[in-house]
């Protein structure tokens, strides 16, 4: 029987990767390369909040970067605190950095942007562009500072998973920058991240 969450040029379904993270057990860790495309061209001044962190494949990158990296999850994965519910916690960091579930991202999107004191990026499908509500309610009252679009396709893979094919769908950091005020730059991060942080 074929894999439901398979697709044929080998690379996950993005929906079945964010329904299984909210269920807990399963997860897909963010390959290192695309978290260096954000830290490359960002800075983050101060302490950075990795509040989705699973196995650290994100917090080890900005660990490189950033001399104090706060990670938690929701649930228990091998780094980090655990328990840690992002969406009821009160309290502030400098930044915050994550690749949230996609069924939460609007809710993680509200949250950050009360937590947050300087930076506030988070890694989400290019089409988050898109839709009537968040038009009206994310991009209207708080638009994003930056858009990094992707060049090359992001694929997620279970942990454990042989890695082949390449992703059907189109990413992008969103970064909120309280520092900022030009409104919403749309930029391209230049090809190459993929064969440069293998």
């Amino acid at each position: 029987m074929a894999d439901p969450t398979y697709n044929l040029n080998g690379g996950f379904k993005p929906t079945a990767k964010r329904f299984a993270d909210l269920e807990g057990p399963d997860f897909f860790p963010t390959p290192a390369w695309a978290t260096y495309a954000l830290t490359d061209n960002e800075e983050f001044s101060g302490d950075v909040w990795e509040c989705a962190c699973g196995n650290g494949a994100m917090s080890k990158v900005l660990e490189k970067t950033s001399k104090s990296v706060i990670s938690s999850d929701l649930y228990h994965r091998g780094y980090g605190q655990s328990g840690i519910d992002f969406l009821k916690s009160e309290k502030k960091f400098d930044n915050i950095v994550t690749n949230p579930p996609y069924n939460s991202a609007e809710a993680f999107v509200k949250k950050g942007l009360i937590l947050s004191q300087k930076k506030f990026a988070l890694l989400l499908r290019l089409a988050f562009l898109e839709g009537a509500n968040r038009a009206n309610t994310i991009f209207h009252k708080t638009p994003p500072s930056r858009v990094w679009v992707f060049s090359e396709r992001i694929t997620f893979y279970p942990a454990g998973a042989v890695q082949k094919g390449s992703g059907t769908t189109a990413y992008a950091w969103f970064v909120w920058d309280r520092d900022s005020s030009r409104g919403t730059e749309l930029k391209w991060l230049r090809p190459g991240y993929k064969a440069q942080y293998r």
